[in-house]
């Protein structure tokens, strides 16, 4: 029973592990993003972000979602005592992700000048577009293999690689921004060009090519360390008739094509933001310097620190997948409704103070990390605060339908909410003339329909109804004491102390004083934080303090 207990949890341990890596790897992205900023500016920032949105879009369109697919296959079948057919699937999987992957790598190529000139209407965004086409064929290969470790129940080679990533996309991105830079600035002395930004970003982008390259070689000296334990698992394997080749990739299609779809609905709405978005605004008499900068500090700010919480969500749903799969396989509904509970007050107990702590110190923060004071960087912020918490609910909740086996459901709901969300952008932009405000307005809803349709759709597939006072209302109400206790202590400090300390001050408060108030109204239990990764350590602390 105790091990029963404790492989129900492994999910949760995992998926803990990969937030920590996901929280180092934001952490990385978002230092070396100042340096970055600074050597773009607001308007190569603007090429930067549109060159990335068109990636990864094809990306998704291409196998961002295949590791989602091979590790609910590859779950099932062992679940199953199929190792030999689950090993069969990864062997599927990589071939199905080199085809793929190779495609639509060759046509980002062919066709990057006409999707940033005609589609994105950001021309000079072509150069960073192809820097960033090798890209997708490596991405691919890398999800068959994070999926396959997935599937069983291992998040340690994908966190890995996720850290590893970023530290290599860190250093080549800004030095190669730098030159790059230079080199533009070169040709503009020779042509009037004045071409500095766009080989800026070119430049910046070649960060993400080769951080997927030495994330791919990491993967694969795991996968062959790990071929003896893989052998030996088929070995035991007394499975007599396996899959044919045709039977896996139908399941692979199968199961990628709705994720897809559902994935890219629910993602596609940043490229559709941005081409409504400069459309509208070219008719109310903005130069393009003008919404691109907008749009610059939009991407390459706002969206860069919402990511960070956002990750948390990105975390859950890849490690619940596999455990839900496992659980709906054995008909064991009670098991998957408690993994769906605890996966959302896991991801809310985390994601609702990090978005009252980036409204209550909004500007501080910006000028910490950007060095950007300006009203409207804050003001996005702040105002997006809200959005960040919904996108997170409605990511998990899309996974944990996946989990549940429901990968159509998804799909509709996005779609649904994608088409409203597109019709109240056009009127916030174009009648209150909300400007940029108006693209988080949107999305604020379009996450919260998504939500809704989500955790409706959830509860039609298993008995299963969401705690609110531990989930929702004790972690909001300790964020918004934490919220008020760290903005009066940036206050003060800030009297006499700069900004920098001032702010690191502040959010150490906050975050104790949050744990704090969590721990004493038992929004989390001393059995609860030793299930998490050095929980057995930060219960010994907590109670040598007297807090727990």
């Amino acid at each position: 029973m105790g091990n029963k207990s404790k492989n129900s949890r492994n999910y949760l341990v995992q998926g803990s592990v990969l937030v920590v890596a996901s929280f180092i790897a934001r952490a990385i992205g978002m230092i070396y993003r100042i340096p970055l900023s600074n050597i773009l500016g607001d308007t190569g920032n603007t090429y930067y972000s549109t060159a990335n949105e068109i990636y990864s879009i094809l990306l998704m369109i291409s196998t961002f979602s295949l590791p989602l697919a091979v590790s609910r296959l590859v779950a099932e079948r062992l679940h199953m005592g199929q190792a030999k057919n689950a090993h069969k699937v990864f062997v599927c999987s990589v071939k199905f992700a080199v085809v793929a992957g190779g495609v639509i790598a060759v046509l980002t190529f062919l066709l990057a000048g006409p999707l940033t000139k005609y589609v994105m209407k950001v021309e000079s965004a072509a150069m960073a577009l192809r820097v960033l086409a090798p890209a997708i064929f490596l991405f691919a290969i890398a999800g068959a293999l994070r999926g396959f470790f997935q599937g069983h129940e291992t998040m340690i080679p994908t966190a890995t690689s996720q850290v590893i990533e970023q530290i290599v996309n860190a250093v080549v991105s800004v030095a190669g921004a730098a030159l790059l830079l230079q080199v533009g600035l070169r040709m503009a002395d020779s042509d009037g060009g004045g071409r500095g930004a766009e080989f800026a970003a070119a430049g910046g982008t070649l960060g993400t090519l080769v951080s997927i390259a030495v994330a791919l070689v990491f993967l694969m000296f795991v996968y062959v360390s790990y071929q003896r334990t893989f052998r030996r698992h088929m070995r035991r394997d007394t499975t007599r008739r396996l899959e044919s080749d045709r039977a896996i990739y139908r399941a692979i299609i199968l199961t990628i094509v709705p994720v897809v779809l559902s994935t890219l609905a629910y993602n596609i709405g940043t490229i559709l933001d941005q081409a409504v978005f400069n459309s509208v605004l070219i008719t109310q008499g903005y130069t393009s310097e003008q919404y691109e900068t907008i749009w610059g500090i939009y991407s390459g700010k706002y969206r860069v620190m919402m990511n960070v919480p956002l990750s948390i969500a990105s975390c859950m749903a890849p490690t619940v997948v596999p455990a839900l799969t496992s659980a709906m396989t054995d008909g064991n509904y009670r098991e998957a409704a408690g993994k769906v509970r605890d996966s959302i007050r896991y991801t809310m107990m985390i994601t609702i103070p990090c978005a009252v702590g980036l409204l209550a110190l909004a500007s501080p923060i910006m000028r910490l990390v950007f060095g950007d004071g300006r009203s409207l960087t804050a003001g996005l912020m702040q105002h997006g605060a809200l959005l960040i918490v919904l996108l997170s609910l409605s990511t998990l909740s899309t996974g944990i339908l996946q989990g549940l086996g429901e990968v159509k459901k998804p799909l509709y709901h996005t779609v649904f909410a994608l088409a409203v969300h597109l019709v109240l952008l056009y009127v916030f932009l174009r009648f209150p003339k909300l400007n940029i405000y108006g693209v988080i307005y949107s999305n604020t809803i379009f996450a919260l329909i998504i939500c809704i349709l989500n955790a409706l759709a959830i509860s039609r597939c298993i008995p299963y109804r969401q705690e609110l006072k531990r989930t929702f209302i004790l972690p909001l109400l300790s964020s918004g004491v934490m919220g008020l206790a760290a903005y009066g202590v940036y206050r003060l400090f800030n009297l006499f102390a700069g900004n920098a300390i001032s702010t690191i001050i502040a959010i150490l408060v906050g975050a104790i004083l949050y744990v704090v108030l969590m721990v004493k109204l038992r929004g989390v239990t001393e059995s609860e934080i030793s299930g998490f990764p050095k929980g057995t350590l930060m219960v010994r602390i907590l109670k040598k303090c007297r807090i727990l």
